[in-house]
């Protein structure tokens, strides 16, 4: 085998739902200043005791589900998530409880909102290096632990959810090669700190970044996989702001794509938002099975990771 692909995909919501007028009986804001701010309209928000494996488990069951392996052909968990509230064991390790696996490798990933395509590159790496040959890579977050739910610029972005793929050795490449990097001088441009953690950003410095910087990485990232723009059936950006996604897609030059825009009805769900956008896109067959789809996220640190894969 050289290389990978993804075989199925899987997602999972809370199911409270709170809209932008829920939002405006909390704190200072109204549907049109959400709109227009961050083009949300609902968001998916987690109850209590739902933890953060218990979503990303459902969504990887449905994921292995549909890819018609066995959990005893899982040999490597990858859980890109920056919320889990328990160090150990590790969100992978419980997932692969939940499910019972059959001793894969287990691993969480924190690299916050572009965790799940960081995740997706290092499943491939392992695939293509003989020491994996089916692999789980889930993203997944309660992102609304983390929210001061009396500050308007934040709490009104965030949301709950998982997505997951099966991903599997391929004799051809199907997943392509990975762009990652980081602006570490800008880290502190999106935070989780304190105690309790607190999720912060300043977000103009973000948006400037992520608009005027953002399409010439996603343009390299087409350049690896010998995929043009316009070649694009599919782009699957982080799910952070649809003033950031439509812009970005735009200069990209995916003149052909669809465009995901689940952050309208799923707000930013982090290390969640492009495996669950994606696997929305599948299931609604908005994307045909084999055409290349760009995925690329970017957030917290300043990290930022894509590939093009061929869709399943």
């Amino acid at each position: 085998m050289t290389g990978s692909r993804v075989l199925s995909l899987g997602h999972y919501q809370p199911s409270d739902v709170l809209t932008n007028d829920d939002l405006a009986k909390i704190v200072d804001t109204d549907d049109a200043w959400i709109r227009s701010r961050a083009g949300i309209r609902t968001r998916h928000i987690a109850a209590a005791d739902e933890t953060v494996d218990a979503m990303a488990s459902a969504a990887a069951a449905k994921a292995l589900a549909a890819s018609g392996l066995a959990p005893h052909d899982i040999d490597l968990v990858l859980v890109a998530t920056c919320t889990a509230a328990d160090r150990s064991p590790n969100t992978a390790a419980r997932v692969a409880a939940r499910l019972g696996l059959d001793a894969p490798a287990a691993m969480d990933i924190n690299v916050v909102c572009s965790g799940f395509t960081h995740a997706l590159a290092t499943a491939d790496h392992a695939i293509r290096a003989g020491s994996t040959k089916n692999a789980l890579v889930i993203g997944a977050e309660k992102f609304t632990d983390m929210v001061d739910w009396t500050d308007r610029s934040t709490c009104v972005l965030v949301g709950d959810g998982a997505g997951a793929a099966v991903v599997t050795a391929s004799p051809e490449p199907l997943v392509g090669p990975v762009l990652w990097g980081s602006v570490p001088e800008m880290g502190s441009a999106v935070r989780i700190e304190g105690e309790p953690p607190r999720f912060a950003q300043e977000g103009q410095t973000v948006y400037r970044w992520a608009t005027t910087q953002l399409p010439a990485i996603a343009r390299q990232v087409c350049e690896r996989s010998g995929v043009r723009p316009d070649e694009l059936a599919g782009v699957v950006l982080h799910q952070a702001n649809l003033r950031i996604i439509e812009p970005v897609a735009e200069r990209l030059g995916a003149v052909n794509a669809v465009i995901a825009r689940d952050v309208v009805d799923s707000g930013n769900t982090s290390a969640a938002s492009v495996p669950l956008a994606l696997s929305k896109l599948v299931e609604r067959r908005e994307i045909a099975s084999g055409a290349p789809v760009l995925l690329f996220a970017f957030g917290g640190n300043l990290s930022y990771a894509g590939q093009v894969i061929r869709c399943p």
